[in-house]
């Protein structure tokens, strides 16, 4: 671990940077995620937002196995808009971009985009609710909403060109 508490390998961060109130993961696309046709598949996009919103957490001092052990609290999404603009491809290296911009009661709301060479290539606007282990919504415990506060900023979107 280094000294914002994230995981080093080699000295490279695993847990992505903050860059100007804005999380930045990058990623490579592997043969993995994609179709037969080298292009990513469309639910692997979700897979790379709920990485980089791990890493988040992971920033904020915050693991969810100890959030689990400790307060009986998961995250689960509540509600997910996908809006795909142009594909990624096997190879291709890209960056998810996550802004926090909601945390109140039970629920943190989020903006990701996914870059590749200064491209927006999709954009999710997710919500993610503070669970029991019995499933029901539960306030987000306030050590956890402290560590958050942090991160969240007003969201910046920059609207998707036409056509």
């Amino acid at each position: 671990m280094n000294a914002a508490g994230t995981e080093t390998l080699s000295g490279a961060t695993l847990s992505g940077q903050m860059v100007e109130g804005e999380h930045r993961l990058a990623l490579r696309i592997y043969y993995e995620d994609t179709d037969a046709g080298g292009i990513v598949y469309y639910a692997r996009y979700l897979q790379f937002a709920e990485r980089a919103r791990t890493e988040i957490l992971r920033l904020a001092g915050i693991e969810q196995t100890k959030l689990r052990d400790s307060h009986d609290v998961i995250f689960a999404v509540s509600r997910c808009e996908v809006t795909y603009r142009r594909p990624a491809r096997l190879d291709d290296l890209v960056e998810v971009r996550s802004r926090l911009v909601g945390l109140r009661g039970a629920k943190l709301s989020a903006v990701q985009t996914v870059w590749r060479a200064g491209e927006e290539l999709v954009r999710v606007a997710v919500d993610v609710a503070a669970v029991r282990g019995d499933g029901r919504p539960t306030r987000i415990p306030a050590p956890v909403r402290a560590a958050l506060e942090p991160f969240v900023q007003q969201p910046f979107v920059q609207p998707l060109e036409q056509g």
